[in-house]
């Protein structure tokens, strides 16, 4: 960097050093595990979009179920502080609050994708020519997958019934403005609306109350893919009127690889025992659950979507991150520091880079989340280098083909000083360049 540039550098890191210690939750920070470079230190994480960290408690709540497997054998369904048997309730009032909805509308259970199948067999039901399904060109591909597969399941073709949106011409998001008007386009054709909650390439946030309420007036269904949204951002999904949402908790959640993942479905089908479903026994009315009937009848809340008993080992990681969520206020509380936290990110990197970085992002904090999508802008240096240059000097972010190099500080256990010492270390690598 030259004279001017160091300069600069200094008094950005003199700036992350006082809102550090001026940060409310920073504590919050020693009760997680950061992964070390060679030297020893903390490596900069900023991958928590990908796997969040593990918190230090979470050990302590697995050996509890592991000892109590030890001690009671099969007695553990039903004995202890935690019973296995309903374990899974034990998360559903702050997994509600993270997602906005009523707890009888929350089940944790199944993975991401499992999750959305069994949602598309219920709420994908095409007729005459509503048959279509929006979604975005560049989804998830296992959401596009998904999707597709669904499509073929009804024996109809995907090529006639995917309706896909994307950015126009020259963005790289797609507008709230984009997405109504294929609504109101393909009114009398669709059958549902798949969209994220936050897109996982740009990281850009989804109106999707607005979204909603254009689905709403012309009584298309509506379900959202949550896997970069829940616990990144606050979300009100029975407020909103969302038919249906699903995500992971291994992301912002912080519950493990692989983690057991969340589910929505609301109130209005719930309630409703004719509302199509792949059934399974653990989804059968709990009291007479055990009388071994064969005939079904769906527990009246979300849970009526289960099929089998839970992994109990999984349900404890996210029961350890649910508490700390719990401590630390919630959602909320941790995207007053988020907004901060990446609004210090755009200013590092107008300062120190200006014109050598474009960020996909969108500018607006209520159209961010922790993420930012950043592309590499210079001729003679690839973008994939850099990324590769990060990691060498332990600094953790994320490559997404063909060109992003991701970098989401996760306000729970990143700070200030971490998005100023990223900022510095790739100004120093481009200048090199």
């Amino acid at each position: 960097m030259n004279e001017s540039q160091h300069t600069t550098a200094q008094r950005l890191e003199n700036e992350a050093r006082q809102l550090d210690a001026i940060d409310p939750i920073a504590d919050f920070r020693n009760e997680f595990y950061f992964p070390k470079t060679e030297e020893g230190q903390d490596e900069i994480y900023f991958v928590g979009n990908s796997l969040g960290l593990q918190p230090k408690i979470t050990r302590e709540y697995v050996l509890q179920e592991l000892d109590a497997w030890q001690s009671r054998g099969v007695r553990g369904h039903f004995q202890g502080d935690f019973p296995w048997l309903p374990y899974h309730e034990f998360l559903t009032d702050t997994m509600s609050e993270i997602v906005g909805a009523q707890s009888n509308e929350v089940v944790v259970m199944n993975t991401l994708t499992v999750n959305l199948h069994l949602m598309l067999a219920s709420f994908y039901r095409p007729h005459g020519k509503r048959n279509k399904i929006l979604l975005e060109r560049q989804a998830f591909p296992s959401d596009h997958y998904a999707v597709e597969s669904q499509i073929k399941w009804h024996g109809l073709e995907p090529a006639q019934c995917m309706l896909l949106v994307e950015p126009a011409p020259g963005q790289s998001t797609i507008s709230t403005e984009q997405i109504c008007e294929r609504i109101h386009q393909y009114r009398d054709e669709l059958a549902l609306i798949l969209l994220p909650g936050v897109q996982y390439y740009t990281g850009q946030v989804f109106d999707m109350q607005k979204i909603t309420e254009k689905a709403r007036e012309f009584d298309v269904l509506v379900g959202f893919d949550l896997a970069h949204a829940a616990g990144n951002i606050p979300l009100n999904l029975s407020h909103w009127d969302v038919d249906f949402a699903c995500w992971c908790t291994y992301k912002y959640l912080n519950s493990g690889p692989g983690s057991i993942g969340g589910c929505f479905v609301n109130s209005r089908h719930t309630g409703n025992p004719d509302c199509l479903r792949l059934a399974g026994w653990w989804g059968h009315d709990k009291a007479s659950r055990f009388r071994m009937e064969n005939r079904f009848s769906p527990i009246p809340t979300a849970e009526g979507w289960q099929l089998s008993n839970p992994p109990i080992l999984s349900l404890a990681a996210v029961r350890a991150s649910l508490d700390v969520f719990k401590r630390v206020g919630g959602v909320g509380r941790l995207r007053q520091k988020s907004v901060r936290l990446t609004g210090f990110f755009h200013e590092c990197l107008a300062q120190l880079l200006p014109g050598k970085v474009q960020i996909l992002t969108p500018t607006e904090p209520q159209q961010r989340g922790c993420q930012l999508s950043l592309k590499v802008d210079l001729r003679d240096i690839s973008g994939k280098s850099v990324f590769e240059q990060l990691e060498s000097a332990g600094i953790r972010t994320d490559w997404r083909e063909p060109d992003v190099i991701r970098a989401a500080p996760v306000p729970l256990y990143n700070s200030y000083h971490e998005v100023c010492r990223f900022v510095i270390e790739l100004a120093r690598l481009l200048n090199a360049a």
